[in-house]
């Protein structure tokens, strides 16, 4: 019993009961209240359904074989994988145990991978269908290796053998952690500087589930089957194969497939309601509703994250797909949920990102760092604290906060009266011309109004007479009149020194656009392209 506690019952001749807020709990309820709610996964051989009950016993199956094989409270174990079925087992029975979950990314390359797994140093690499080979790179052979998925198994080693094995049927090893236990790890995407950890706790994780939950954030009910588009190995998946068994609702796991053909498909056998993943994904699912006149009546709510979407294309997809769409901001610091646009507010308002679910407190200020004044209708540099934000990135020695908890995300922002949030920019984006300052999130805002797909960036270049000028992209099939877009709408000393058309936008994989590749192509004056439109 702690201090706090004894105090308590001291002044008051009263306690409550003590329960470590712990993920694996979420599991419990939904296999105990839902048992036949359904886990539906995608895979080469179809859709494989699994109710919450047997969800549940099959994961207490693999937390006594993991620890079967010596894997305890506080080991590391790495995932290479998809959201699939396996996947969520694995996750479950690590937390169970007590040991935490590295989810790696596919897309990144095997030494990138391999610099991660130097950090955290797992004790075993799971890997999904077609990686083997990806973890036979990052491992080079010093790392047990274990296939999530049968047809991609290892040396005779999958997770079902886990599970039906003789390691799965000795007695269950469940609820080891305590809620300040770490309980998974995830590198950011490092688009504008080098990856770092970020080590969220059972307790984190768990406070975090319930403020996505409220009404004005997802507002998932036992109602709803809900398919997370967004990978898991991205901030826990935004938290979603969490919150669906802790309501109860049903999951939809897509697994590697992710064109527009397959979702469009499982939305319509599983009859999702809600969906969540970046705007690349719901514009291919939408380009092929459209050209084979599909209709998915089930589904009801979107909701975008990874990056913003232009507002024309928001409500061509409420239009063409019959949902309600909600943009969101967040960050792997923020576990990764920070605001969301809400039902019954105008959810098309140009670039709102929506209000903040209790759990998360906001603040602007100057670029020193002294709150502003005023806290509405004012940009500043976005600060933000709570319950499920980062205090220490992986391995540092230093937290990444002040000294009263709050972390500066490196956005600029403006807060709306209604207190909406309107990202605004990146600092470090921040362009320094002449001594004045080019906000690129303002141009980059205007010009995606005025394209298909909305894909545009603005970079500064190094300029021997003014420091830095601004460099503009953008994606399109054909020559868009930038300029005429611009003119009028931004200081005329604002205006890209070169606009710069490309086929196609580098994406990191996180589905934002990558503006470290974008540096390094187009960053020096010599490396323009041909076709680029030059200013004096």
């Amino acid at each position: 019993m702690d201090e706090r506690t004894m105090t308590g019952e001291r002044l008051h001749a009263g306690s409550m009961q003590r329960h470590d807020l712990t993920v694996e709990k979420f599991l419990d309820h939904a296999a105990k209240w839902h048992p036949d709610v359904t886990v539906a996964s995608a895979g080469p051989d179809g859709v494989v359904r699994t109710g919450y009950a047997e969800l549940r016993r099959e994961a207490g199956q693999l937390a006594a074989a993991l620890s079967a094989r010596g894997i305890t409270r506080g080991d590391m174990i790495a995932t290479l994988g998809w959201n699939t079925k396996g996947h969520v087992l694995l996750w479950y029975a690590a937390a169970a145990i007590g040991a935490i979950c590295h989810t790696l990314n596919p897309r990144l390359s095997a030494a990138q991978l391999a610099a991660m797994t130097a950090r955290s140093r797992p004790r075993l690499l799971l890997y999904g269908s077609g990686l083997s080979s990806l973890a036979s790179e990052v491992t080079n052979g010093a790392l047990a290796t274990i296939a999530i998925d049968d047809p991609e198994r290892s040396a005779g080693t999958s997770l079902s053998e886990l599970i039906t094995g003789g390691e799965g049927n000795m007695a269950p090893v469940w609820g080891a952690a305590l809620e300040d236990d770490p309980a998974g790890l995830c590198f950011t995407s490092g688009t504008t500087g080098p990856p770092k950890g970020v080590l969220y706790t059972h307790r984190s994780n768990y406070l975090h589930t319930l403020r996505l939950l409220q009404a004005d954030a997802l507002a998932l009910t036992t109602d709803d089957r809900v398919l997370p588009i967004v990978p898991m190995f991205h901030a826990n998946g935004w938290g979603i194969p969490f919150a669906a068994p802790a309501v109860g609702a049903g999951l939809v796991l897509p697994g590697r497939n992710l064109d527009g053909a397959a979702l469009a498909g499982l939305i319509a056998s599983e009859a999702v309601t809600v969906a969540a993943g970046v705007p690349t994904v719901w514009l291919d699912l939408l380009d092929h509703v459209e050209r084979h006149g599909i209709a998915l009546p089930s589904l009801q709510r979107i909701y975008l994250g990874g990056a913003a979407m232009p507002i024309d294309a928001q409500r061509r997809l409420e239009r063409g797909l019959g949902v309600s769409v909600h943009a969101s901001w967040g960050m792997t610091e923020l576990s990764p949920l920070g605001t969301v646009a809400p039902h019954g507010v105008d959810r098309t308002r140009p670039g709102s990102a929506g209000r903040a679910p209790i759990g998360l407190d906001l603040r602007l200020t100057d670029v020193s760092g002294a709150v502003l004044a005023e806290q509405r209708e004012a940009e500043g540099h976005l600060q933000v604290r709570g319950p499920s934000v980062v205090r220490r990135y992986f391995g540092a020695v230093q937290d990444a906060t002040d000294s009263e908890g709050w972390f500066d995300t490196g956005d600029l922002a403006r807060i709306d009266p209604d207190g909406s949030l309107t990202i605004t920019g990146r600092a470090k984006d921040l362009i320094k011309s002449g001594g004045e300052w080019i906000n690129p999130g303002e141009i980059e805002r205007i010009v995606a109004e005025g394209l298909d797909t909305g894909m545009v960036a603005v970079i500064a270049r190094a300029d021997a007479k003014w420091g830095e000028r601004p460099v503009l992209i953008y994606e399109a099939s054909a020559d868009v009149d930038v300029e005429a877009l611009l003119d009028g709408r931004i200081p005329r000393w604002w205006m890209p020194d070169a606009i710069v058309r490309i086929d196609r936008m580098p994406l990191a994989v996180t589905g934002k656009i990558d503006k470290l590749a974008l540096r390094a192509t187009f960053g020096a004056a010599e490396a323009v392209a041909s076709d680029a439109v030059l200013r004096a």
